[in-house]
């Protein structure tokens, strides 16, 4: 087999190990989610396990790959397919060891404990550490495989890389755009294994074609030793620079998901566009390290560091809101191309010097030997796994994501001024990078903002924890709720509805659990009843404390013992609870197509509704939809869950209440409804209509005369519906834009 041949053979393989490694974060991430909570700890531990897995792969592999091989007396190819294999089982394993996982952590009690968050991230970790280390040994072992064929390759990781970064670029995005659309997450995960037992077979043919012989030793006792033959002081500077170009890319990734929210919003596309653009520009620049390594003409270090140092600052620069919009709608319309375009725009310089710069270092340090580049990757890897954890821990929690930026990027200013006399950078390059950098940083610190800074919201209340960043602002009717600068809710009589309306339906409501507190307006209209027991359940801690700024008797509503707020994910507290209600109003974050929507929205939810309603007892759910195939699958779900469901429009036009139950609903004349309410219930109704009684009861006219047979609202595709693997309502491009489905 020729050089060239085996070469296409190598780099086609890393291409589709890339693209399965980014296939199963994506649908891991995705699966973690539904079994550890919509959290930012959740995304960090999945980032920071990953590359965990890939650092103790990339050391360990590289250190015994050598005395390994030499002891069984086989080629390291057929290491490098044990390898595959191993990450193939992944796609088994994990999804099961979430499910138990999920059932163990049940014990523990709210979310936003430390004990869950503690017990949760080694729950998660545990479950796919092992396969994540396969992942990272594929480099060394088949650095290894290259040494024994081509002896005097000094440049094989910076190939390999590049052909992974490629294939985790297209990974990422046909997992996003077509394969769990179209397949669902089990099914996809099959398609990947099917890959990894694929490349597993032909490394074997590989092995065959090419006779085991030794892996040639160091040419030099101190590589050997070490893993490189740069100075100690050198080699010290370059593991330090990989640490820190991994801690701040892995934290800034985090940041990243946060702060352009607002502009990206909260769709599965979201994040696999970040990823996209972030692995597409890492591309990009291996793609030119490797050019410039056949023109003999490869960018010093210094210059590069230089360049890093100024575009670490672009996303804050950039993506100021003030730039080009004046009120929250026009922050909304930037959606559509503009910001977002912007938002992702902005860090590809930084990504692809990222590209650029760290095969160089590893090309440069371990001279092609698997020892030294899988000490050097290890090290790089490592400051990626503790990058998003201090992000989600510490940064955001206490400087938010402008900031936090800012204390991502000022590495680089360091590194530079350890630089500033080499020979790469000359005075010009001096004067450029020093005054660019300086300035860029300064507007970062005082004259730019961000969208989680309540610009341009004058007189905005701003909290935030390790989950999100909640603005709120506004005054009278008018106040607002962004979690994350994407508007969750309003002051609407939808909200209250949500409360009077199916305790009016119940004949004898004592109890009530509202999944998603928002303002706090459903929750507190069920306490206008008096006799019923309410709790509400919010994934983030500082929407349940900003109760206070929507309402003025919050404080006393919150000393109420009828009443308690939980920190939990809605859907993980119905399944460790052990209470039944008489009514449970669900009332999803906009918009219906929100990333992880669909697990309040699926047909195994609403089995789990059923457990914890008593008999008689009533589910309203609230769709922000009227139309479209989503509101299709919504309904078909309910459908095959429940035996008994009403639908109705909403008072205002947009939107549909759901009303299930396991038993006959039967709704009584308008009139008959509103008198079901105790007299503080219909002060509550009528609150926002000037408390004109009249106009509170047309609520429930308006209402009931706008019901909707739920079979007009299904396709009559059964298949059109939301289940926990297929979620139906997340991804819908194919559908929507090349189908003309929806």
């Amino acid at each position: 087999m020729s050089t060239a041949v085996r070469n296409r053979i190598l780099f086609l393989l890393f291409f589709l190990s890339g693209f399965c490694g980014l296939l199963y974060q994506v649908v891991w991430l995705r699966l973690a989610f539904a079994s550890f909570g919509i959290i930012t700890p959740v995304l960090s531990v999945v980032l920071s396990v990953f590359m965990l897995g890939l650092a103790v792969g990339s050391w360990a592999a590289g250190r015994w790959i050598k005395p390994a091989s030499k002891w069984l007396g086989v080629s390291t190819i057929y290491f490098y397919a044990a390898a595959e294999v191993i990450i193939g089982l992944g796609a088994f394993a994990v999804p099961a060891l979430f499910r138990a996982g999920e059932g163990w952590l049940l014990p523990l009690g709210e979310m936003a404990s430390f004990r869950y968050l503690l017990y949760s991230a080694l729950i998660l970790g545990g479950s796919i550490v092992t396969f994540c280390v396969a992942m990272g040994a594929t480099f060394p072992l088949m650095m290894s495989f290259v040494k024994e064929v081509e002896e005097d390759e000094r440049h094989s990781f910076s190939f390999l890389y590049l052909a992974n970064v490629i294939g985790a670029s297209a990974g990422t995005l046909m997992t996003a755009v077509v394969l769990v659309e179209l397949f669902g997450f089990r099914m996809t995960l099959m398609l990947a294994a099917l890959m990894n037992f694929g490349i597993a077979a032909v490394s074997v043919f590989l092995g065959v074609a090419h006779r085991a012989k030794a892996i040639p030793d160091a040419p030099a006792p101190e590589l050997a030793a070490t893993g490189t033959r740069l100075q100690p002081t050198k080699a010290l500077l370059t593991l330090a620079i990989l640490f820190m170009t991994g801690f701040c890319a892995m934290g800034l990734e985090v940041i990243w998901t946060r702060a352009f929210t607002p502009v990206l919003h909260t769709l599965v596309y979201s994040f696999a566009l970040l990823l996209f653009a972030y692995l597409w520009a890492t591309w990009i620049g291996s793609w030119l390290y490797r050019r410039h390594i056949r023109k003999g003409n490869v960018i010093p270090t210094a210059r590069l560091v230089a360049i890093l140092a100024v575009s670490a600052s672009l996303p804050i620069v950039l993506n100021d809101p003030r730039l080009s919009i004046n009120n929250i709608e026009a922050i909304y319309s930037r959606f559509r191309f503009g910001g977002m375009a912007v938002a992702l725009a902005s860090i590809v310089p930084f990504c692809a010097l990222l590209g650029y710069l760290t095969p160089k270092l590893v090309d440069r340090y371990s001279e092609g030997f698997p020892r030294g580049a899988g000490k050097a990757y290890a090290v790089n890897v490592t400051g990626c796994i503790l990058g998003p954890l201090f992000v989600c821990y510490v940064i955001l929690p206490a400087l938010g994501a402008r900031l936090g930026m800012v204390v991502l990027g000022a590495p680089f200013l360091l590194v530079l001024l350890v630089y500033w006399r080499s020979k790469g950078l000359t005075g010009m390059w001096r004067a450029w990078a020093g005054a660019a950098s300086a300035a860029l940083l300064l507007c970062s610190v005082f004259v730019n903002v961000s969208y989680e800074e309540g610009t341009p919201w004058k007189g905005a209340e701003v909290r935030r924890d390790h989950t999100a960043t909640v603005i709120s602002y506004g005054e009278g009717l008018e106040k607002r709720l962004l979690v994350n600068g994407v508007g969750i809710t309003h002051m609407t009589p939808i909200t209250k509805l949500m409360a009077h309306m199916p305790l009016a339906i119940h004949d004898d409501p004592k109890s009530l659990v509202v999944i998603c507190f928002g303002m706090g307006t459903t929750f507190r209209s069920s306490m206008s009843w008096g006799g019923v027991k309410t709790t509400a359940v919010e994934l983030v801690g500082s929407v349940r404390d900003a109760f206070p700024f929507y309402f003025s008797d919050a404080a006393e509503i919150m000393k109420d013992p009828r009443g308690r707020v939980v920190i939990d994910d809605g859907r993980r507290f119905l399944q460790r609870s052990d209470e039944q209600y008489d009514v449970v109003t669900i009332d999803p974050p906009p918009p219906v197509e929100a990333s992880g929507s669909s697990l309040l929205y699926s047909r195994e939810f609403y089995e789990i509704v059923k457990k914890r309603l008593k008999k008689g007892g009533i589910l309203q759910h609230w769709s922000p939809s009227s139309d479209g195939a989503a509101v299709k699958a919504i309904t078909r779900a309910l459908v095959d869950a429940f035996p008994h469901v009403r639908a109705f429009r909403s008072v205002e036009g947009w939107g549909i209440h759901y009303v299930a139950s396991l038993e006959p609903v039967d709704i009584p004349s308008p009139s008959k409804l509103f008198a079901r309410l105790p007299e503080t219930a219909k002060r509550d109704l009528g609150e926002w209509l000037n408390g004109d009684e009249s106009l509170a009861k047309a609520l429930f006219e308006t209402t009931l005369a706008s019901e909707v047979d739920p079979k007009k609202l299904m396709d009559a595709d059964a298949n059109v519906t939301i289940t926990d693997d297929r979620p139906f309502n997340e991804y819908y491009l194919l559908r929507r834009y090349l189908l003309g489905a929806d």
